[in-house]
């Protein structure tokens, strides 16, 4: 089993090269937004409940899958109301299931971030598109990004094209073999 770790800023193409790296491989994407939106439906989102339920249906997913054998491409974008020790739990309960986890990090200027941001398309699954907030979290969205587990690949969405991006990650993915 083989959880592809996708994680970055918001804005950096997670969902788009997550999307490409799925269809290259057959992996299911399983992006942080399906959790997201259905417990956003009922709980606000960043409230005690949200944040509780939001990671146990993550780690239940991927635990879940570890144990089935069943390899999944996660995007995540750290954030303050995300436990910083998350990606350590993920990768201890998959591992412990006899899986392996790739991470890959994609970065982004914040100039860029900003532009992508405003997009309609992000809309559709009610990310983030307000860049002034996006202004109000940086510090502790960047603290966050530093505190992630080292990449196997890291990859400059500004620089790089999502088609090019899902390529270097099915290299990855099939060099690790």
């Amino acid at each position: 089993m083989l959880l592809l770790f996708l994680y970055g800023p918001v804005a950096s193409g997670k969902l788009t090269i997550g999307r490409l790296v799925a269809e290259r491989t057959g992996i299911p994407l399983f992006h942080n937004h399906l959790i997201v939106d259905a417990v956003s439906a009922v709980f606000p989102f960043g409230s005690e409940p949200f944040v509780r339920l939001r990671e146990g249906f993550w780690l239940e997913m991927m635990g879940a899958a570890a144990q089935a054998g069943r390899s999944l491409i996660f995007t995540f974008a750290p954030e303050p109301t995300v436990a910083e020790d998350f990606p350590e739990r993920v990768a201890q309960r998959v591992t412990a299931a006899g899986g392996r986890v790739l991470h890959v990090a994609l970065d982004l200027d914040r100039e860029e971030q900003e532009r992508r941001l405003v997009d309609p398309a992000r809309g559709a699954f009610g990310k983030l598109r307000s860049p002034e907030i996006l202004r109000e979290l940086h510090a502790a969205m960047a603290a966050r990004m530093a505190a992630m587990p080292a990449p196997d690949l890291r990859i400059d969405t500004g620089k790089t094209a999502p088609a090019a991006a899902a390529e270097a990650i099915v290299r990855l993915i099939g060099a690790q073999g």
